[in-house]
């Protein structure tokens, strides 16, 4: 009979966080604390940014990221993960909810549903998490998040241009926001946009030039300070006003049944760019400590986060690469440091709901704006450019989705593209004729080596990924076209360790070709084929047709079978 396990090893398997504050040492509080409170520092005016960038109140911002931070404590993994609202997750959230929350844009049902999305984002990817799910974030490809990344960051831009030239655009889509700014800039506010093109370029030189700054706090401070001084309300600046005091009871949020229709798809795509953004935030951190990560239980602890968010009034939230830069920079060892967020937080919120009243909407734009401009990956587009066309074309296509379509069409386009992808590399895989290079061990690609050698009546090849439905007849057609203007063929020996997998289809294709093959006095070999794969074509019989004796173990035993046969000779391609 197993020994029971001890009691903090049973309270890590369902709350790793809680598990590590139970062992915490007194001797990394102080760092903790100073952590905690240059991160509330960032967090209070980049909550309220991004949540307005949601469609939502601006106090539901730092609703959500008490909730999001003390559920992470408990619940994650990582000792220095920062989770909150996310710049990338804003224009989803607006997408989904503003839709149902009707013309009249009614801030109560706008948060009851964004309430409800954050349930359903944090149920997806605590089953994503527990069941191993996890890999559908691998299915977008790297330069099709690029591109949709780059695409969001243009959007977000042009959608925070009028706030920050002191006027506001009724648009629906990327076309409406263009014109909308164009048409209104007769209607700026000289103040406003003085006030926040300044909190923008200060953001940007700051984090550039002097990234252990708090560039936002110090850009939040300043505007404060220019409206109490200079009476920027008075000279039609939009300030954020006086917050709620008090923090919203436990509740369910009040939806309707139908609402879900829109809702589930778009709480799917959010957990997309939430598991992505998750994955690659923890595993960059981890592996600057010399640690590797549970992905299973990050993808838990973030849906536990986002379900306390959802509970409370909050919407769905992200790890943060930003926040839990600034959060190591100041110190942090645990994730008391993300409590002491919290606490911060909470007590603004209970005690001076007004410390922010003054807060220009013109700042506010600057933040978000500023955060866009970190979503861009302009290097990395470049890089594809010149290296990958292919790959470049990808990117960009999932650009224009997001442009043309708007944010959740493009991420379902972005989804479709890498998939479309995989797809094609599948079907067209990269295939090649081998011969034999004098002085460099094995067999090579006549396209990197056009003068290497082959022998009279043998027709090396390789196919370089599984044969099956996809690709069985361009793979057919391939070795027929190939035989076509090699008459004098007679084995074609076909180099099958890239080949992971023939399925039935393949399997009745390759019937057909060895039977084709034969009645020409040809054969079909193969060399190298993994035990799984000849396992597999063996049960389907296809050794009924491809004598067993031409399943050779390597290439070489092969060509060695082939030359005693024939008494063939290596002789260069050209001669």
């Amino acid at each position: 009979m197993s020994e029971p396990r001890p009691a903090r090893e049973r309270v890590a398997a369902v709350a790793p966080g809680l598990a590590d504050l139970l062992s915490y040492r007194v001797r990394w509080l102080g760092k903790d604390v100073t952590a905690g409170l240059v991160l509330t520092a960032l967090l209070v005016p980049q909550g309220m940014a991004y949540a307005e960038l949601a469609g939502l109140p601006a106090i539901t911002g730092l609703y959500t990221s008490i909730l999001c931070l003390a559920g992470y404590a408990l619940f994650g993994p990582s000792r220095v993960l920062v989770l909150g609202p996310d710049s990338s997750l804003g224009p989803l959230i607006a997408a989904t909810i503003l839709p149902l929350a009707g013309a009249d844009g009614d801030p109560a049902r706008a948060i009851a549903l964004a309430s409800a999305l954050a349930l359903i984002t944090g149920a997806v990817m605590i089953t994503a998490g527990i069941t191993g799910l996890g890999f559908v974030a691998d299915l977008i490809s790297r330069p099709a998040m690029i591109g949709y990344l780059n695409g969001l960051a243009l959007t977000i831009l042009v959608g925070q241009l009028p706030k920050l030239f002191g006027f506001s655009v009724d648009a629906e889509s990327f076309l409406g926001d263009v014109t909308g700014f164009f048409s209104g800039l007769g209607s700026t506010v000289p103040a406003a946009l003085a006030v926040g093109a300044v909190g923008l370029v200060l953001i940007v030189v700051l984090q550039r030039f002097l990234p252990k700054v708090p560039a936002v706090l110090v850009v939040v401070v300043l505007s404060i300070g220019a409206t109490a001084l200079l009476g920027l309300a008075a000279r039609g600046v939009d300030v954020v006003g006086p917050l709620p005091q008090g923090f919203p009871p436990l509740s369910l949020p009040d939806v309707r049944l139908s609402d879900l229709a829109l809702l589930v798809p778009g709480a799917l795509g959010i957990a997309v760019v939430a598991l992505t953004d998750t994955i690659s935030t923890s595993s960059s951190f981890a592996a600057r400590e010399g640690r590797t990560i549970d992905g299973g239980r990050e993808m838990t602890a973030i849906g536990a986060s986002n379900v306390a968010a959802g509970l409370f009034g909050g919407f769905p939230v992200s790890t943060s690469g930003s926040r839990t830069a600034v959060a190591g920079q100041a110190g942090a060892r645990t994730q008391l440091t993300g409590l002491v967020g919290a606490a911060a937080i909470t007590l603004i919120l209970l005690f001076v709901p007004g410390l922010l009243r003054d807060l220009p909407q013109p700042t506010l734009a600057a933040v978000v704006i500023a955060a866009s401009l970190s979503l861009t990956d302009l290097p990395a587009t470049r890089r594809l450019f010149q290296v990958r066309r292919t790959e470049f074309v990808l990117s960009a296509t999932a650009a224009l989705g997001v442009i043309a379509l708007g944010v959740l069409p493009g991420m379902a386009v972005t989804v479709a593209l890498s998939a479309a992808n995989v797809f094609r590399r599948a079907w067209w895989p990269y295939r090649a004729v081998l011969g034999r290079v004098p002085g460099l061990p094995g067999f090579h690609d006549l396209r990197s080596h056009p003068h290497a050698e082959q022998l009279p009546g043998c027709l090396l090849v390789r196919h370089d990924a599984p044969i099956f439905f996809a690709n069985a007849r361009t793979f057919r057609e391939w070795i027929d076209r190939l035989v076509a203007r090699n008459p004098e063929v007679r084995w074609v020996v076909v180099a099958a360790e890239p080949v992971t997998d023939i399925d039935t289809t393949a399997v009745d294709m390759l019937r057909e070709l060895a039977e084709s093959l034969h009645r020409n006095d040809r054969h079909l070999v193969f060399a190298e084929l993994k035990d799984p794969v000849r396992h597999d074509i063996e049960r389907a019989g296809l050794t009924d047709t491809i004598d067993p004796a031409h399943l050779y173990p390597t290439i070489d035993a092969a060509i060695d079978a082939f030359r005693e046969r024939t008494g063939a000779q290596w002789r260069s391609v050209d001669g």
